[in-house]
């Protein structure tokens, strides 16, 4: 490590050097402080030398903290992607529920020739009638649909049972359809949950077989598209802040990433303020827990803000602290009561205006030189 340098001699290195600092995800321009003019030697014929000056303009201390640098991007508040919903029932529509509405367990999604088409909660779709004597998965994903609606009297098991038929009956009794007891593929539609609906596909009068209405989940979330060259971040479960144009920001959490996607027309040209796009793009969709913090907010451009870097209790300084040393590398201007010393440092991660240092002699509250 070099030895501490004389201030003259710093004055004049520092007038000839101009360092630029990558900070953040740009560039800081870090101006040196120039030396006197007599240390220059540019004082006019006979006119007294100006003294050089003995200490930095201004100062400010090292300062141990985590520092963190995050990457912004553009989002969008809603309800997510919509999917659309196809019907397997006979007939005609008959009734749709209004755009906007939400759907919940055990109510009904459509009518077709009057008769109503329920939504249940699961991952199975409605494959295969159910009766009596048949057994699998989607009996039990049925029964326990049952079961919650307030229907007793059976087990929740993997047989539909005599007892799953009684409860079935009554089921359909209290729906005004026939009480057969069975339950036909055309009468169950399965969502994950809660359903808001997005837009009808079809009127009122159209066949009731086929994609009918599209849907979307109940729930407020942000969407973020990311070319795929930026979208390494995006992983289950990694926090976000959310942003919203009133200024208010709310935590997220990455919910689901979907498969790349390529963009309409094929290859387009890049954004230069969106890196990786151009190429096909990433679909992340971010949770918000608090959604009393989105008010009534939705269709709204957010900005997503994740952690690319951080580092923990690291000693920082002012990005403009830092001197380029001649013999190459960084310094700082360390000041205090036994006059200025130049100390090499070595620098670490450029974030939020600071920059990590390590070096000897370095400690924090010690106040460094920063342009005036």
């Amino acid at each position: 490590m070099s030895d501490p340098m004389d201030p003259t001699e710093v004055s004049r290195r520092r007038s000839r050097r101009l360092l630029r600092a990558a900070a953040g995800a740009g560039l800081v321009l870090v101006t040196l402080a120039l030396a006197g003019a007599a240390t220059l030697g540019l004082g006019g014929r006979g006119d007294t030398p100006t003294p050089a000056r003995t200490g930095p303009a201004a100062t400010a201390p090292i300062t141990r903290q985590t520092l963190v640098r995050s990457v912004a991007l553009a989002g969008e508040l809603g309800y997510g992607v919509a999917t659309p919903l196809a019907a397997l029932a006979a007939g005609t529509v008959t009734w749709l529920p209004e755009v906007g509405a939400t759907v919940r367990q055990g109510e009904a999604l459509l009518r077709a020739d009057e008769q109503p088409v329920v939504l249940l909660y699961g991952a199975l779709p409605m494959y295969r009638p159910l009766t009596v004597g048949v057994r699998g998965s989607d009996v039990r994903q049925f029964e326990r649909n049952l079961a919650a609606l307030g229907y007793g009297g059976f087990t929740v098991d993997d047989t539909f049972s005599a007892s799953t038929t009684a409860a079935v009956r009554r089921w359909q009794d209290d729906l005004g359809i026939p009480d057969t007891g069975t339950v036909d593929r055309e009468r169950v539609v399965y969502a994950p949950g809660a359903i808001r609906v997005s837009r009808h596909l079809v009127p009122v009068g159209a066949s009731a077989t086929g994609t009918v209405l599209a849907y979307t989940g109940s729930t407020r979330v942000v969407t973020v598209s990311a070319g795929t060259g930026e979208a390494a971040w995006a992983k289950k479960g990694t926090r976000v802040t959310v942003t919203l144009p009133t200024g208010v920001s709310v935590a997220g959490k990455v919910g689901t990433v979907a498969p790349p996607t390529a963009p309409a027309g094929g290859q387009g040209p890049a954004d230069p303020e969106r890196p990786g796009t151009g190429s096909a793009t990433v679909q992340v969709t971010i949770a918000v827990a608090d959604q009393r913090a989105l008010g009534g907010l939705t269709d709204t451009p957010v900005d997503v803000r994740y952690v690319a870097q951080q580092r923990e209790k690291v000693l920082t300084v002012p990005v403009d602290a830092l001197l380029a040393l001649a013999e190459g590398g960084y310094g700082v201007e360390v000041t205090g009561p036994g006059g200025t010393r130049i100390l090499p440092v070595r620098a670490g991660l450029f974030a939020e205006g600071r920059v990590e240092v390590q070096g000897a002699g370095l400690a924090e509250g010690l106040l460094v030189g920063v342009p005036g």
